[in-house]
């Protein structure tokens, strides 16, 4: 029902305010749709503003419908379907078209209907080598059973394709991925769970991957563990890794830094693991409980660093703690004092007897001895001699006094 209010009202009238039964019959008739039949017809109570948008709005989404509905050009209907069967199959839609219409190597022309690869690349307007990147991927899938073989498909087939993750393990979207570089390069990738793709990308750019090697240190930190563990199988990269270090000093002076550090880190942890400890004159002993419960300490503090810190500090204090308890402890046995003196004169004798053993004149004859001698020979020798001497003495008198 539509009810007349008086032009200077702003708002519908309520409660008492109602307009009474005679001005309604003077108000203007009303169509079936609510459209005043009457041109002069007064002012009527309008719905507030957000209300009064609804049917514009439905309006709105009627004609959208109507859009919706209406007939959609053939051109349009193709390209959405095969949208949504890429979207769904991703590059299998595609594989599809190569196996149902490129024959198998080595069947006859005479015998199907299906066309060379080259000719079908023709008619593609690609190259061959692309469409049979599409084969290889369909004939690695059919031997695993994913997909028909090629002879049971004939041009135009449909058949329902596996899903689009599933096509990214049967195809290399690079030429050099089917070598048998390229082979191994993707069987890696796919041991480490990526895409093959991504790495011959990096294989085919050297260039690239050194860039990003010389700016980045994640990736040169990546590559290094790379090429550690790739040094056990390949003898020439080893030899050649080898080379460069013995020819670069900085990395030769940090060769033998690592390797000190090394040696001492062994040093104490065969003390925890074996339970012995070598001596400085090169006994080995048992180690105290004490020695061993110090160097489990230093152990576990260094175990505790982070890959990226440097253990040359806490190696060397680990190596020199547990140096000083050993020493401590050869000094408070007296028995073992004694061995331990024993064993640094065997070793020092040794040491003496192999450097006189090699100062022979034997290669030289008389003609040259004049010009090798030097003044001071001689009396470094006479002074050798005498410090013989007297250690024999010692020795004679330590041996006849027992």
């Amino acid at each position: 029902m539509t009810v007349a209010i008086d032009a200077s009202e702003t708002a519908a009238p309520t409660g008492d305010d109602a307009v009474p039964p005679q001005a309604a019959e003077s108000a203007p008739a009303v169509d079936a749709q609510g459209s005043t039949t009457d041109e002069e017809a007064g002012n009527f109570w309008q719905p507030p503003a957000d209300t009064a948008a609804a049917p514009e709005q439905s309006e709105e989404l009627e004609e959208e419908a109507e859009n919706d509905s209406a007939e959609v050009p053939e051109a349009i209907t193709r390209d959405a379907h095969e949208f949504g069967v890429y979207a769904r199959t991703g590059g299998w839609a595609f594989a599809l078209k190569v196996a149902r219409s490129v024959r198998p190597g080595g069947q006859p022309a005479g015998e199907t209907s299906k066309v060379s690869a080259r000719r079908f690349a023709e008619l593609a307007g690609c190259s061959a080598d692309r469409v049979m990147r599409f084969y290889k991927a369909w004939d690695r899938a059919a031997d695993d059973g994913i997909v028909p073989q090629f002879e049971s498909l004939a041009p135009g087939a449909e058949i329902e394709l596996p899903e689009a993750d599933v096509w990214l393990s049967y195809y290399v979207s690079r030429s050099s991925g089917t070598s048998v570089r390229g082979q191994a390069i993707t069987e890696a990738a796919e041991a480490e769970g990526i895409r093959p793709t991504k790495a011959l990308e990096v294989a085919e750019n050297p260039t690239a991957l050194r860039a990003a090697i010389l700016a980045d240190p994640g990736t040169a930190e990546a590559a290094r563990k790379a090429l550690m563990d790739r040094l056990g199988e390949d003898p020439v990269l080893r030899t050649g890794m080898a080379r460069d270090i013995v020819r670069t000093d900085d990395l030769k002076k940090a060769v033998a830094e690592e390797s000190k550090t090394g040696g001492q880190l062994d040093y104490v942890r065969k003390i925890v693991e074996e339970g012995q400890v070598k001596t400085p004159a090169g006994q080995k002993i048992e180690a105290p409980r004490s020695l061993r419960e110090e160097a489990e300490r230093h152990l576990s503090l260094i175990d505790e660093l982070d890959e990226d810190e440097e253990t040359g500090e806490w190696a060397q204090e680990a190596y020199d703690s547990v140096r000083t308890l050993v020493a401590e402890t050869v000094e408070k046995d007296p028995e073992l004092r004694v061995q331990e003196r024993r064993a640094k004169f065997y070793s020092s004798l040794q040491k003496a007897t192999k450097a006189f053993e090699e100062l022979t004149f034997d290669d030289v004859d008389g003609e040259e001895m004049d010009d090798i001698v030097e003044d001071d020979m001689l009396q470094r020798l006479e002074e050798l001699q005498q410090a013989i001497s007297t250690c024999i003495s010692a020795l004679q008198k330590a041996k006849s006094g027992s």
